[in-house]
């Protein structure tokens, strides 16, 4: 018992130390229609990703992973929508681009408009970063 104690004690002093992943994407929460209007004004500066994730999906965690790997400084901000959470507002970006929904699914967004959409094993960090350079020369 004091065995595992002391292995419950060290992992924690571990994790205590442990700095953040600075490499990390941060995925901004995409709730509600406001954020969705934030992201439609953000667009007009630069491509953005927006995420549609599903929290039971398998497929979509493995897409979820894929993107963390988007965290160098020239890489596009990224907006999660969580489908199963705000399902009304995962349908209304639908209608609003004209895109059928799937999840997991990126839409890139630039000038307030969809440039770019996959799914599933197409969400590649190499496909959104090629996305999002040929939106800025197009």
């Amino acid at each position: 018992m004091f065995f595992f104690r002391e292995i419950k004690r060290s992992l924690s002093n571990a994790i205590k130390t442990m700095k953040p992943d600075t490499q990390a994407p941060i995925f901004q929460p995409l709730d509600s229609q406001e954020a969705f209007d934030k992201l439609l004004d953000h667009s007009e500066r630069e491509p953005v990703v927006l995420f549609k994730h599903s929290l039971t999906c398998g497929i979509s965690a493995m897409a979820h992973r894929r993107l963390t790997q988007l965290h160098e400084e020239e890489d596009p901000p990224i907006y999660k929508l969580e489908v199963q959470k705000t399902r009304a507002l995962s349908n209304a970006i639908a209608h609003h681009f004209s895109i059928q929904h799937e999840s997991p699914q990126v839409i890139i967004i630039y000038k307030g408009a969809s440039v770019y959409n996959t799914s599933h094993s197409g969400i590649t960090p190499g496909s959104v970063r090629d996305a999002s350079a040929t939106a800025l020369i197009s």
